[in-house]
């Protein structure tokens, strides 16, 4: 089961990871207060909310077909490849239960590879999902940074983009962070020694003490 939000997130960011794709991106966006009117607008076009927290994962991945997408997000149908044994799975179906679940909401979109000219868009697939922070059953966040560390090494994609912005209670932040960037600036980002500034980067870039 998942215990945090960012368990949702890697979830999502690893199915990307998986998918064939050369390039992932995930996104967040915390909205801590309400934004007064004409205020900036989230992704997905909805205005942000009291205690929002948002996240976005695209990819240019090998995408699926409408039927294949409605069998990813029946939580009693499973492959068997990913998770070899498991009857049940957790992924998308489970996201969409803890969104709904949490006052908040989700949306998905994918276009199977192949099919880039008949939709006028390219390949891949894009999911996103808010949720109510104030709301009961809303599971914490969890650890940003930790995330942010564990998907920059899933293996598979040349690129991996992280975007998070947030918002209110006195601690605005906004930053960006390439893979091949980090790579280039640290070398092997499974090194022992790149693991720990790697770790010391993404706090900092929160505004955390070590």
């Amino acid at each position: 089961m998942h215990f945090s939000l960012t368990d949702l997130a890697a979830d999502i960011t690893q199915n990307s990871a998986e998918s064939g794709a050369d390039l992932v991106e995930l996104a967040i966006w915390e909205q801590q207060v309400p934004a007064a009117g004409g205020g900036p607008v989230l992704m997905g076009g909805s205005s942000p909310v009291e205690g929002e927290f948002r996240f976005t994962v695209r990819d240019n991945g090998r995408g699926m077909d409408d039927a294949e997408l409605k069998r990813a997000m029946d939580p009693f149908v499973t492959d068997g490849i990913k998770h070899p044994g498991r009857k049940v799975g957790l992924g998308i179906p489970f996201l969409i239960q803890t969104a709904t679940q949490s006052g908040g909401g989700w949306k998905i979109s994918s276009v199977k590879r192949g099919m880039e000219t008949a939709a006028g868009k390219p390949c891949g697939t894009e999911v996103e999902a808010w949720f109510d922070l104030a709301n009961v059953d809303t599971p914490p966040v969890g650890d940003i940074p930790g995330l942010f560390r564990t998907v920059l090494l899933f293996e598979g994609p040349k690129e991996i983009i992280l975007r998070r912005k947030r918002q209110g209670g006195g601690a605005d932040l906004e930053y960006a962070v390439k893979k091949t960037e980090l790579a280039d600036a640290l070398g092997d980002l499974e090194d022992v020694s790149s693991l720990v500034l790697l770790g010391k980067y993404l706090r900092s870039l929160e505004g955390e003490d070590e």
